[in-house]
């Protein structure tokens, strides 16, 4: 493992070697890494004028403009913790999360700042507002117009960065990761992908999202050029890899099956695109398909990886030749194996290891805990010749301990495939069904684009409704195809023609929202039983 270091140190390490090389394409500049150095210790000085000395704990309110991003190294290099907020959230959430969080600090640009006069005004004892107009020309300045900033004085041990998942509670699970989790990520992604000066790389993920910790930081430690889209770039994916020289492309899959719907992936149009890597979902082989068709050139990569593994933890690269890729139970491209630094198990319901369970992992890039300790209970493992043993919150986990992902997998051809949460396992009549695997077989009829499965309750039994994209078809011919596929008991009761699948703010399907809207009447052609 590379010596451990943190955020900020990687990012000035790039801007001595690289001063005058194109850090970050945003809001229509360019900044090399001295420009973008001096726009966030100016942002630097404004956070420790505003507040009095520099924080331990700072928020930034997360778009992908140059105040949000110079605020993040800001906060950065002086040592902070950061939190990112997304201003899309509900603020009752994000006043919620600065809470949790113990936030002294919010930063906002001033066009994003609408929570900071609503939901949140007062949330935090300082809050500062910039606009990109500020920071720019701070960035162009020839010489600071503040005073020194203190010495840098964080250190491996130190917290980075705090994100929040959703608790089973309704209170957001904080996940905090130090920045020696963060080294041993860093460095096997920006070696195996061969990263450095010249590559372009994409920004899709929100702030609070933490893959984007690989696009700026995968980005900026290898002193690469960071391209921020517009508001509407990702609808057309192609097109923007296309005109803005994307050279190495990373995202959630649905961006491909949004633009896949909108008719937004030109075939061949981007040429040029060398590596494109997939997070966040399952990959299905359509979805690969239909990506490479767009992008002929491009090596397609599937990683996984929960937040408290420091991003992704596994990665399969899929064949230049689509004859040689590999056949899947589910139609989805395997994860592959593990990173060969960490150590992993997968367990069986008893504990035991098999080929198909739930993934558990250990080693460097695993979190030491929740920020609430008293969520690390069942979260963590060890395992013996007698079995494991799981943590039941007495304590903090020790290197020893395994995380448990709660995703299963199964080795198949020699390679991890993801199989879904083990929470999207139900049972209908006694049976174990995988929604996953009742989903790929949706996927194989010819009418059906995307398809999600939900569970429901109905009368102490459970019921399965198959919602799709695609063309609207007679439920009882979808029925009558998917028993051909499946046992009887794996096959939908009803279906749900939907013209999209609603996305959460990560890009991941809104299984809640799907939830929420089949629990409203159904409308009359679209909805009905399968017999």
């Amino acid at each position: 493992m590379a010596d451990a270091r943190t955020l900020h140190a990687w990012f000035a390490a790039s801007a001595d070697r690289h001063a005058d090389l194109p850090a970050l394409e945003a809001d229509g500049e360019t900044f090399t890494y001295a420009e973008l150095r001096r726009a966030a210790e100016a942002v630097a000085a404004r956070i420790t004028g505003a507040h009095g000395g520099p924080p331990a704990r700072v928020s930034v309110m997360a778009t992908r403009g140059v105040v949000s991003l110079a605020g993040y190294l800001a906060a950065l290099r002086l040592g902070a913790t950061v939190t990112p907020v997304n201003p899309a959230f509900p603020a009752a959430r994000n006043r919620m999360i600065t809470d949790l969080a113990g936030t002294e600090v919010l930063l906002a640009d001033a066009a994003d700042a609408r929570q900071l006069d609503g939901g949140l005004r007062g949330a935090v004892p300082t809050e500062l507002r910039l606009t990109a107009q500020e920071v720019t020309a701070a960035a162009r300045a020839t010489a600071p117009a503040h005073p020194p900033l203190p010495p840098y004085a964080a250190g491996p041990d130190d917290v980075a960065y705090v994100l929040f998942t959703s608790g089973s509670t309704g209170r957001p699970k904080g996940v905090p990761i130090r920045h020696r989790n963060l080294t041993p990520y860093l460095a096997h992604n920006i070696a195996r992908y061969g990263i450095g000066p010249g590559c372009r790389m994409s920004h899709t993920f929100d702030l609070t999202f933490d893959p984007s910790v690989f696009d700026l930081f995968v980005t900026w430690g290898a002193g690469a050029t960071l391209v921020v889209p517009g508001r509407a770039d990702l609808l057309a994916p192609v097109d923007h890899v296309a005109e803005r020289g994307i050279t190495h492309w990373f995202s959630v899959p649905s961006v491909v099956s949004v633009a896949a719907d909108l008719g937004n992936l030109p075939a061949g149009r981007a040429d040029r695109l060398r590596l494109s890597v997939f997070i966040g979902e399952p990959l299905s082989y359509d979805q690969a398909t239909a990506w490479r068709a767009a992008a002929p050139a491009t090596t397609v990569e599937n990683v996984y990886g929960p937040t408290e593994l420091t991003v992704a933890c596994a990665e399969y690269t899929l064949p230049a030749d689509p004859g040689a890729w590999p056949a899947t139970s589910n139609d989805t491209v395997p994860i592959g194996e593990v990173y060969p630094f960490l150590d992993h198990l997968v367990l069986d319901e008893a504990g035991h290891p098999a080929d198909e369970g739930e993934l558990c992992v250990r080693g460097p890039q695993r979190f030491d805990g929740y920020l609430d300790p008293a969520d690390n209970a069942g979260r963590f493992l060890r395992h013996g010749a007698d079995g494991a043993t799981v943590l039941d919150g007495a304590g903090p986990p020790t290197p020893e301990h395994y995380y448990r992902t709660g995703d299963r997998v199964r080795r198949e051809g020699g390679r991890l495939v993801h199989l879904g949460r083990l929470d999207n396992q139900v049972k209908i009549r006694g049976y174990r069904v995988e929604l996953g695997e009742v989903e790929a077989a949706m996927r194989r009829l010819p009418t059906v684009r995307q398809a999600v499965v939900i569970a429901l309750r109905s009368g102490g039994d459970t019921e399965l409704v198959g919602c799709y994209t695609g063309s609207p078809a007679e439920p009882q011919a979808l029925g009558r195809a998917l028993r051909k596929m499946l046992p009887v008991h794996m096959v939908p009761r009803t279906f749900r023609h939907l013209d999209a699948v609603p996305l959460n703010a990560n890009g991941k399907t809104d299984r809640p929202r799907i939830t929420s809207d089949l629990l409203a009447p159904a409308p009359a052609d679209t909805a009905g039983a399968a017999t």
